[in-house]
C-alpha cells in the first residue's frame, strides 16, 4: 500500500533534489490554513524553494507521484493577504517569500523581480530610479508581488493606470512538464514559429491558439464591460486580430497560479510625479455619489478612493494600532491630523457616510493647487463640506485609514469574524445610483454590519460584512446573499470581481456570470496548461458551493 500523504515522512523523497526547506510542523501548517479570506484549509506540509530550479524539481516531483497519490497539489503562496482563499489548500504550499524575493535589474523603465518580493521592498528600488510599479492594493505594506500578478490587482491608483496585467512585460514561468519558459508578447511571425514542433511548449501554444481562433468572437463579447476585472481567464486580452500580438502574459496575470508558477516577473514602471495633494468630500449619504463621480471623471484625478463611516469609527476607536506601525512619534503626528475631523464630529453630532478622496498628482504645487481649487468650485453646488488637504501629512491620514480599514475590522471585532464574500463587485459608475441602494437593501434583509470601502472611479466597491462564521445558518447566508447579489452584478453588466479574484469564494459563481460556452472554454484552457489539475485546484475551474461549505473557517 502506498505511503499516506497525510505522513511527512512521505515527503522526504522530494529531498535529495530539492535545496529549500520542508516544513510539516503543527505551527507551521496552521498557519498556512487561511489567508485573509473566511475560509480554513490545512495542508499537509509547506516547501520553500530556494530558487527556480527546486520549483521546477517540486514540479516534476508531483508529476511522479500523483499516480500513486492523486490526491497531491501545489498552491503558490506569497504573503497570503489573498481575500479569495486562493492561496489554501489541503495539499502542498509553496511559499515564495522566504527564498525567492530577490529584485534584480531595475532602471527608470523597467524592474525585474522575483515572485516572493514584498511590494514595499520592490517600491523602495524602483524609487531610486524615479519610478514606481503602480497597480499596488491597500495592502501595500504586507502584500506581495507574486499575489498582485497573481490576482492581477488594481488598487488605488488604477484610475489612472489600470492593472497589473497592464504593467507586466515578460514572465518566467514553470508549466505542469516542470520545466522554465520565458513568456512575452510574440508578434504574428513569431507565434507562427513558435506553434510548430513537437515540444510542450509548441504543444501548449498551439492548443491555445486553436482555442481563440475558433471561439474568438464569442471570447470578445464575453469579456465584461467595466475598466476591471479579475472574473476568469483573460482569454479576450490574449489575442487581438487588429494587432496580430499574441500575448500569454495576459492569460497568466490574474490565473492564480493555476496554469503555472511565475518564478521571475519583469514589470514596465511609471514615473512618480514630484508632488501630490488630495481633496476630501463629506456625503452624509449615497443619493448622489454616482453623480458627483461623474462630475469628477473629466478633471482626470490619479485616485478617487472612498470608506465608510464604520471605517472611521474603528480608525478612531482603535488608533493605537497605528503606533505599531508608525512608531510613537508618527502615531503622535497623525493624531495631530485627526483634531480637526474630531471636532467637525462633535459639532455636527454625527459621522459623515462616507469619505470620498480624489488625489492629484503633478511636476508642482501651484499646479496641483489650481486642479483642486478648480474642482472644489465645480462640484460645490452639491453643499457637501469639502476640504483640500493643507500638507501631504494630513491627505496621508486620509490614505492611513483607507488602506487599514479592512485589517482594523479583521482585529477588532468581538464575536464575529470578517467575512469577504461580496467584496469586489463592480459596476460602470453611471448605475451606481440605482445599484448600490439596491445591494444595501439586499445585505440589509439578512440584517448584517459592514462597511463599504473601495474606488468610486471605477464603480467598484469592497463590502465586507461581520459574522458569526460558528453559526450553522452562515454558509447558507453567504451562498444566498452572494447569488441576489451577482444577479444584480449580472442586470448591470458588471463583474463579480474587479481585483480579488475568484478563490473559493468566487469560482462557483463563474458560472451565473459567464454562462455554459465560456466556462467550457475556461476549462479546456485548464486542461491546455494542467491536465492532470496540479496547480491550485479548485480556483478558477472545478470549484463547487460545497466547497465553500466545507472550508468556510
Amino acid at each position: 500500500m502506498p505511503e499516506s500523504t497525510n505522513s511527512s515522512a512521505f515527503f522526504d523523497s522530494l529531498k535529495p533534489g530539492f535545496k529549500g526547506d520542508l516544513d510539516a510542523s503543527d505551527a507551521t501548517l496552521a498557519a498556512y490554513s487561511h489567508d485573509a479570506s473566511l475560509f480554513t484549509l490545512r495542508p499537509r506540509i509547506v516547501v520553500f524553494p530556494k530558487d527556480s530550479v527546486d520549483v521546477q524539481a517540486l514540479v516534476k516531483w508531483v508529476n511522479s507521484n500523483r499516480v500513486a497519490h492523486p490526491e497531491l497539489s501545489i498552491t503558490a503562496r506569497s504573503a497570503g493577504t489573498d481575500m479569495s482563499g486562493g492561496s489554501i489548500n489541503h495539499s502542498i504550499i509553496c511559499d515564495f517569500t522566504r527564498y525567492m524575493n530577490a529584485i534584480g535589474e531595475v532602471n527608470a523603465e523597467f524592474g525585474t523581480v522575483q515572485p516572493g518580493c514584498f511590494y514595499r521592498n520592490f517600491e523602495k528600488e524602483t524609487l531610486k530610479y524615479g519610478a514606481i510599479m503602480p497597480t499596488y492594493p491597500a495592502s501595500r505594506e504586507i502584500c506581495a508581488v507574486g499575489g498582485m500578478v497573481s490576482n492581477n490587482s488594481g488598487g488605488e491608483k488604477s484610475l489612472k493606470y489600470g492593472k497589473t496585467a497592464d504593467h507586466v512585460d515578460q514572465l518566467k514561468v514553470v508549466f505542469t512538464d516542470g520545466n522554465e519558459y520565458v513568456v512575452k508578447p510574440l508578434t504574428a511571425d513569431e507565434i507562427k514559429t513558435k506553434i510548430c514542433g513537437n515540444s510542450f511548449e509548441a504543444e501548449l501554444y498551439k492548443k491555445l491558439w486553436d482555442l481563440i481562433q475558433k471561439n474568438y468572437d464569442a471570447i470578445k463579447a464575453a469579456k465584461p464591460d467595466v475598466s476591471k476585472n479579475s472574473a476568469g481567464y483573460y482569454l479576450w486580452n490574449v489575442y487581438d486580430k487588429k494587432t496580430g500580438i499574441f500575448d500569454l502574459c495576459q492569460l497568466i496575470v490574474g490565473s492564480q497560479g493555476t496554469l503555472g508558477f511565475v518564478t521571475e516577473i519583469t514589470f514596465k514602471l511609471v514615473p512618480v510625479e514630484p508632488f501630490s495633494n488630495m481633496l476630501v468630500v463629506f456625503l452624509p449619504n449615497l443619493t448622489h455619489l454616482a453623480d458627483i463621480v461623474d462630475e469628477i471623471a473629466p478633471a482626470k484625478p490619479d485616485s478617487e478612493e472612498s470608506y465608510d463611516d464604520y471605517s472611521m469609527n474603528l480608525a478612531v476607536k482603535f488608533f493605537f494600532d497605528f503606533f505599531k506601525e508608525l512608531g510613537f512619534w508618527g502615531a503622535i503626528k497623525l493624531g495631530f491630523q485627526f483634531i480637526p475631523d474630531a471636532w467637525d464630529v462633535l459639532i455636527s453630532g454625527h459621522i459623515p457616510k462616507l469619505i470620498l478622496m480624489v488625489e492629484f498628482t503633478g511636476k508642482t504645487e501651484k499646479e496641483i493647487r489650481d486642479r483642486l481649487v478648480a474642482l472644489k468650485a465645480q462640484i460645490a453646488h452639491f453643499g457637501y463640506k469639502i476640504h483640500i488637504a493643507r500638507s501631504s501629512a494630513e491627505a496621508d491620514k486620509y490614505w492611513r485609514i483607507r488602506r487599514e480599514s479592512f485589517n482594523l475590522l479583521r482585529k477588532h471585532t468581538k464575536g464575529k469574524k470578517t467575512a469577504p464574500f461580496i467584496d469586489d463587485i463592480i459596476v460602470k459608475p453611471e448605475y451606481l445610483p440605482e445599484f448600490l441602494p439596491k445591494v444595501q437593501a439586499l445585505i440589509n434583509e439578512y440584517k448584517l454590519i459592514y462597511t463599504i470601502a473601495g474606488h468610486p472611479g471605477n464603480g467598484n466597491f469592497h463590502i465586507i460584512p461581520l459574522m458569526d462564521l460558528n453559526s450553522p445558518l452562515s454558509a447558507d447566508i453567504i451562498l444566498e446573499l452572494s447569488k441576489k447579489v451577482y444577479d444584480l452584478v449580472h442586470e448591470y453588466h458588471g463583474s463579480i470581481t474587479a481585483e480579488h479574484n475568484d478563490g473559493i469564494i468566487r469560482t462557483p459563481y463563474l458560472l451565473q456570470m459567464y454562462g455554459t460556452e465560456m466556462i467550457a472554454l475556461f476549462q479546456q484552457t485548464k486542461n491546455i496548461f494542467d491536465s492532470a489539475n496540479i496547480f491550485n485546484p479548485g480556483k478558477k475551474v472545478g470549484g463547487t458551493f460545497d466547497d465553500i461549505r466545507k472550508a468556510i473557517k
